[in-house]
């Protein structure tokens, strides 16, 4: 039987906008080491931080719609404008008369849906300040990929990560919405079940997967914004975060 090790990874510094973090990330890799087949959970805090994706909400001036939705839902209208510039549209917006502050679901640019498109104020500094998911997350993890193969001359799989919520479960889950050198996607289509069924539409989302686990060796507070998965091997062509995104002719809520 084969093992896994989940490692989070210390000794990252804070990320300023412009920093090296191809750089950062291997200067820490060095005591552990790195080994072929080695993923990498990158936190899309860091990614974004390093792409210099921080608002001031002070210099936000709201329009008429983020005025109307914000009043609607009761959330600061400045950032329900940062909101709608980094959605492509708004999926859903509702305030139970029981919250202080409605919910604001949208779909980012780049195609993922979660709550405000990404758009976080947690773990950022400064009560003002706003942080954005990258535009094409998965050109960020290529990036990585590339400059950490560069560096360490070995195979390796690279997912940014982020924290998102789910539509019909409680609680929220690390997903991929970043991928490079490895499948988003294993199918098993046309292999057979343990009872010798076959199997038609089975399909593991392999990049949500790996950011899932990597969310069991860390915490909000821990600082700890790289996990290596180790022992893993993977098969197939390399794979993009968008391929988890149901294409919107499938999309049966829309």
């Amino acid at each position: 039987m084969s093992a896994l090790s989940i490692i989070a990874v210390p000794g990252i510094p804070e990320i300023h906008p412009g920093d090296d973090l191809a750089a950062i990330l291997a200067e820490a890799l060095e005591p552990i080491g790195v080994e072929p087949n080695d993923t990498l959970i990158v936190a899309q805090k860091v990614v974004s931080k390093a792409e210099g994706l921080l608002v001031d909400l002070a210099s936000v001036t709201p329009g008429e719609e983020a005025n109307a939705l914000a009043q609607r839902i009761s959330k600061d209208p400045r950032k329900v404008e940062v909101v709608l510039r980094e959605s492509a549209r708004v999926v859903k917006s509702w305030k139970h008369s029981d919250a202080d502050e409605g919910t604001l679901i949208c779909e980012h640019v780049s195609g993922h849906i979660s709550a405000n498109a990404g758009v976080d104020q947690s773990n950022i500094g400064g009560e003002d300040m706003a942080l954005l998911l990258p535009r094409d997350p998965d050109a960020s993890a290529a990036a990585l990929l590339a400059a950490l193969t560069a560096r360490f001359q070995t195979r390796l799989g690279v997912v940014i990560s982020d924290t998102f919520g789910r539509p019909w479960r409680l609680g929220q889950v690390n997903v991929a919405i970043g991928i490079a050198g490895l499948p988003a996607l294993k199918s098993e289509v046309g292999n057979k079940d343990a009872h010798g069924r076959d199997l038609a539409v089975t399909q593991p989302a392999f990049g949500d997967e790996l950011a899932a686990a990597s969310g069991l060796a860390i915490s909000k507070a821990s600082q700890t914004p790289l996990v290596v998965i180790r022992g893993l091997t993977w098969d197939g062509n390399s794979g993009q975060a968008s391929d988890l995104v149901r294409k919107k002719k499938k999309d049966m809520f829309r």
